[in-house]
C-alpha cells in the first residue's frame, strides 16, 4: 500500500494542465468495442482505472496501439466471446466499476454481454438497475447469477423502445445509448443524464454512423443503424480536476493558471466557486486563481447559510463535493454541504476534524462546515484515501496544512489522478511517494 508524505504550508506558483477526462475515457473506450474499424482516442489520461480498462480490452482481442503518451487505436476486429467466461476476464472486470460499460457495446454487435459485479470506490449504494432494466426494454434477457455475483444479458435482436429511466444515471445512459445504437427501430430516452460526458460520447457515435438527436437534453431519440464505423475522438480535460486544482489553489493562497479547460463545458462549476469567495479570472480558455488570502462564503439574499449540493447536469457533479468541502474549512463564513447522491462519501470527515476543521457531520448526507478563515492552520497527521475523491481531497487539506502529514492507501488517488504528486511539485509542492 503506497504511501504520500506532504509537507504542507507552501504557496505553488505556475501553470498545470489538467488530463483527460477520466468519467468519459471509460465510457468512450468500451465504444471501441461497437466497430471493427479503427477508433483513435487521444487525451486519454495514464491513471489505474483506464489502464485496467485498456487491458480488459486486450483480453477480449482489441488490438490496441499507443500512439504517444495520450493517444490510442483501438481495433476490435478479432474479438474472443470465450474470454467473457474465463477466470481471467471476472478478476479483471470486477476490479473496475467502469467494466460495466462494456456491456452495451458486445449487446449491440455480438448479443450478449457479460460482467462481474464491478469494483470501484465504497462510497455507498451504486446499483446497477438502471443499465438491465434499458436492456430488458430493448429486448434483451437478464440473469443474475447470485451464487457467482454475476451478471449476463443476451438477446437474438435489441428492438428500439420507449423508456423513462427511474434515475438519470450517467453511466447507465450511456450503456443503454450504446447498446441502442444498433437496436432495431427507434428509441427514446426520457430522464436520460445529459453531463458532458454523455455528451462527448453521444458525439463520438454520430460520428461513427449512428443516429442520435437531442445531445445535452434529458431526451434523447436514437434511430438504429446495421453498423457503425471508426473515428477520431479528443477528450475533453477533466473538469473534476479542474475543480481540484480550483480549490487548491484557493485553501493555499497560491497563484496557479489552469490551462485550456475548456470552460463552455464546466457549466456551473466557477458560477459555484464564486459563490463561495473564490477569486479567479478566465482568460481565454484558461482559469487563473489567485488573491484568496480571505475568501468568503455568500449567504442566501434572506441571510440564510450557504448550502451547496450536487444535482443531475447542469447541476453541480457530486465528484466536487469533497474538495469543496476541504476549500470552505478555511473560509471565512459557513456553508451546509449536501452529498445527496452517496451516502458514505462524507465520512472522510473525521480526517480532517482531527487536522483542527470546524465540521458537524449532521447524517450521512450532510455536513456542517464552520470557516475558520485562516485564524487557524490545519496540522498535518497520519491519514487513509478511502476513495478517489477523498483521497485528493486529503491531499489538498495536507498541501495548506501546518507540518508533515502521512496519506495511506494512495493507490485510489491513482486510479483518477495522473501523476498527481510530480504535476504539483512542479509548481511548488511538496510530496514524497513511499512505496
Amino acid at each position: 500500500m503506497g504511501t504520500f508524505k506532504i509537507t504542507g504550508g507552501h504557496k505553488l506558483k505556475g501553470e498545470i494542465i489538467p488530463q483527460g477526462a477520466k468519467n468519459e475515457a471509460l465510457q468512450v473506450l468500451s465504444a471501441v468495442l461497437l466497430t471493427p474499424e479503427e477508433v483513435v482516442i487521444e487525451n486519454i489520461p495514464a491513471i489505474r482505472d483506464v489502464n485496467k480498462l485498456i487491458d480488459l480490452l486486450k483480453g477480449l482481442g482489441v488490438t490496441v496501439k499507443q500512439l504517444n503518451d495520450q493517444d490510442y487505436s483501438f481495433t476490435s476486429d478479432n474479438i474472443d466471446l470465450d474470454y467473457l467466461d474465463s477466470v481471467d476476464f471476472r478478476n479483471k472486470a470486477k476490479s473496475i466499476r467502469g467494466s460495466v460499460m462494456i456491456i452495451g457495446p458486445l449487446l449491440a454487435r455480438f448479443g450478449k454481454g457479460y460482467i462481474p459485479s464491478p469494483g470501484g470506490d465504497k462510497i455507498g449504494r451504486r446499483r446497477l438497475d438502471t443499465h438491465f432494466i434499458g436492456f430488458e426494454n430493448l429486448g434483451a434477457d437478464f440473469e443474475f447469477l447470485r451464487d457467482e455475483n454475476f451478471y449476463k444479458i443476451s438477446t437474438d435482436k435489441l428492438v428500439g423502445a420507449d423508456m423513462l429511466l427511474h434515475e438519470a444515471s450517467v453511466t447507465g445512459t450511456a450503456n443503454i445509448v450504446m447498446a441502442a445504437t444498433m437496436a432495431e427501430g427507434v428509441t427514446t430516452i426520457y430522464n436520460a443524464a445529459c453531463e458532458p460526458y454523455v455528451q462527448q460520447l453521444c458525439k463520438m457515435l454520430n460520428s461513427m454512423g449512428a443516429k442520435i438527436s437531442g445531445v445535452g437534453s434529458n431526451l434523447l431519440t436514437i434511430e438504429g443503424v446495421q453498423s457503425l464505423g471508426g473515428c477520431t475522438h479528443r477528450l475533453l480535460p477533466d473538469m473534476i480536476e479542474v475543480g481540484s486544482f480550483i480549490a487548491l489553489a484557493t485553501i493555499t493562497n497560491s497563484d496557479i493558471t489552469i490551462k485550456d479547460v475548456n470552460i463552455n463545458e464546466l457549466g456551473i462549476i466557477p458560477e459555484t466557486f464564486k459563490r463561495l469567495g473564490v477569486n479567479f479570472d478566465v482568460i481565454g480558455d484558461d482559469i487563473r486563481v489567485y488573491d484568496n488570502e480571505n475568501y468568503t462564503i455568500d449567504s442566501f439574499i434572506d441571510g440564510s447559510m450557504m448550502t451547496i449540493a450536487d444535482a443531475p447536469w447542469p447541476g453541480l457533479t457530486p465528484d466536487l463535493l469533497s474538495v469543496i468541502l476541504v476549500m470552505c474549512t478555511q473560509a471565512n463564513g459557513n456553508v451546509l454541504i449536501h452529498q445527496k447522491m452517496f451516502e458514505s462519501r462524507l465520512f472522510f470527515v473525521d480526517s480532517l476534524i482531527d487536522m483542527g476543521a470546524q465540521i458537524i457531520l449532521c447524517d450521512p448526507h450532510r455536513a456542517t462546515v464552520m470557516g475558520l478563515n485562516k485564524r487557524l492552520n490545519l496540522k498535518g497527521i497520519q491519514m487513509t484515501s478511502p476513495d478517489i475523491r477523498a483521497g485528493v481531497s486529503l491531499l489538498i487539506a495536507a498541501m495548506s496544512a501546518d507540518g508533515v502529514s502521512t496519506i495511506h492507501n494512495i493507490e485510489q488517488i491513482d486510479r483518477g489522478y495522473q501523476n498527481i504528486e510530480g504535476r504539483l511539485n512542479a509548481i511548488g509542492a511538496s510530496i514524497e511517494r513511499i512505496a
